[in-house]
């Protein structure tokens, strides 16, 4: 045994590995515990919250048309099954809404939330869930975007629309039975957020290589896989089949579930979403979420050089808009979005850069890529 100085083990470890730098590296990565997505799988619902282990009492967030839809079938599945569960009717996904809710939670105790409607229903839920600090619930009622499993909520705020940190779904119950009743529009919106990851990865890599960014290969692999679940299938959706849902709603949801890997949106949000969220500010409410990401889809892909016209036609094939008429959109309304598009996340380097494009430059690529 020594008697004096280092240790052997100390010195040994010091002469092979050396002095051990400074790691102050943190990232947390939440998931979804249980994902039912197929026919009549909101049957499983009950099941899931006691597998879960979720205390009565909870609360279903939903909405007045939403309500009739899955709302009311929510909530008796619970309660036949011994849980007690309270109904919350919610407007429209704003600060305001959020604040009433989550007070209406609280003066109730609700315990857990399910959320079950479109995407601002769901936003609600995830942002209070977020909030109160609650487990929650996704039950989709159409699939018009991957909010149905992202960290993120869409709210609008006194002036406009802004994204924020929310809740990850304990559980995703998506019943194609119910999805397939949405209009296909919502759909077609869907599946083109979903391959708009093909551009945002690539803003990703390229603010990893300019920027040092942080990058992470395994959540850019999840997000370009779902890309390919919607483009390799493009042909195959289609309105009124509820196969095409089934195609659709596994990539969606793989979709979100890569930003919850990446500990941001990165993964699927990126110069196509800066242009589609100004696009949103001039215009709102005049074309779906996802239907100005596919625009703006088109016209990032032309400008990284990649195959924007193959993108182009699988949009075309199923269904999503990929001119700004037909998306219900101006002319100038593109163009001004194209040349501020830049200015609305500045920390996020993307392929417009820090300046941004001109306007000669903006209405070149939307001429070049036909979306005007």
């Amino acid at each position: 045994m020594a008697t004096g100085g280092a240790s052997p083990l100390r010195a040994s470890t010091a002469t092979v590995g050396g002095p051990i730098e400074d790691f102050h590296k943190i990232r947390t990565m939440n998931f979804p515990r249980t994902v039912l997505a197929g026919h009549g799988v909101l049957e499983e619902l009950p099941k899931v919250c006691q597998t879960l282990g979720l205390a009565s009492p909870g609360g279903v967030i939903t909405g007045s048309i939403t309500q009739g839809i899955a709302g009311d079938r929510v909530v008796h599945l619970l309660q036949t099954s011994g849980i007690q569960v309270r109904l919350i009717l919610a407007g429209d996904a704003t600060l305001d809404e959020v604040a009433r809710i989550a007070a209406e939670v609280e003066r109730q105790g609700i315990r857990f939330l399910v959320g079950v409607g479109g995407g601002s229903k769901i936003d609600l839920a995830k942002t209070v869930a977020a909030r109160q600090r609650i487990p929650f619930l996704s039950v989709p009622t159409s699939a018009a975007h991957d909010g149905i499993s992202s960290p993120r909520a869409s709210l609008k705020g006194s002036r406009e629309a802004f994204s924020i940190e929310a809740a990850v779904p304990e559980a995703i119950i998506a019943d194609t039975s119910i999805l397939v009743r949405a209009p296909f529009r919502y759909l077609a919106a869907g599946c083109a957020d979903v391959i708009s990851n093909v551009t945002a990865v690539l803003d990703w890599q390229l603010a990893h290589r300019l920027r040092n960014e942080d990058f992470a290969s395994s959540s850019a692999t999840l997000a370009e896989f779902a890309a390919r679940g919607i483009l390799e299938h493009a042909r195959e959706i289609r309105p009124g089949k509820e196969e095409s849902v089934w195609i659709a709603i596994r990539p969606i949801i793989m979709s979100g579930i890569a930003m919850s890997m990446a500990g941001s949106s990165r993964p699927s949000s990126g110069s196509e979403h800066l242009f589609a969220h100004a696009l949103e500010r001039i215009a709102p409410g005049r074309a779906l979420h996802g239907e100005v990401v596919g625009l703006g889809t088109i016209m990032m892909a032309y400008l990284h050089n990649t195959d924007w016209k193959g993108l182009r036609t699988s949009l075309q094939e199923i269904g999503a808009p990929t001119t700004a008429r037909a998306a219900g959109v101006e002319r100038e309304e593109v163009l001004t979005a194209l040349v501020n598009a830049h200015t609305l996340r500045p920390e996020r380097y993307t392929i417009l850069g820090d300046n941004g494009l001109s306007r000669e430059a903006a209405e070149r690529l939307a001429t070049q890529t036909e979306v005007l």
